[in-house]
C-alpha cells in the first residue's frame, strides 16, 4: 500500500511544507485508487527542524506531494526514503489523484528563503 502525505490548508495544497495547518494522508490500494484518508496537525516548529519527517515515516508515508519547500526539507525527506513531488496546487485529493494518474511530476521548486536557513515566523 502507498501512503501519500499532502501539506494542507483549508482543504487545499499548502504552499509552505513546514508551516502548514495540517497534513492529509491518503492510503492507496493496489489499483492506484485512494481507499482511506486521515489528517494530523504537524509540530509547531519549522518542518525541517522538527520531528515531522520521523512522524511521516512512522505513519508509512512514502510520497510527499507539496507546493514548495526548502532544500533541507526536500533532502531530509528523500534521505528517509520518501518520494518528493513539488509544484502541486489546488485541492489536496485532486493533487494526489493527479500524481497517481501520472499527470503531476516534481517541479524541483525550492523555497529560496529556506536556502538561507530562514524559516518565516521564527
Amino acid at each position: 500500500m502507498i501512503k501519500i502525505a499532502v501539506p494542507t490548508r483549508q482543504g487545499m495544497v499548502d504552499e509552505h511544507f513546514g508551516h502548514c495547518e495540517s497534513f492529509t494522508v491518503f492510503s492507496v490500494g493496489e489499483d492506484k485508487h485512494i481507499i482511506a484518508e486521515e489528517s494530523f496537525t504537524p509540530p509547531p516548529a519549522c518542518g525541517c527542524k522538527s520531528n515531522l519527517v520521523d512522524t511521516l515515516v512512522a505513519m508509512g508515508v512514502s510520497v510527499l506531494i507539496g507546493g514548495n519547500m526548502g532544500q533541507g526539507a526536500a533532502e531530509k525527506l528523500v534521505q528517509n526514503g520518501l518520494t518528493v513531488v513539488r509544484g502541486a496546487a489546488g485541492a489536496v485529493r485532486a493533487a494526489a489523484e493527479a500524481w497517481l494518474a501520472g499527470t503531476l511530476t516534481d517541479s524541483a521548486l525550492l523555497c529560496q528563503a529556506h536556502d538561507l536557513h530562514v524559516c518565516p515566523g521564527h
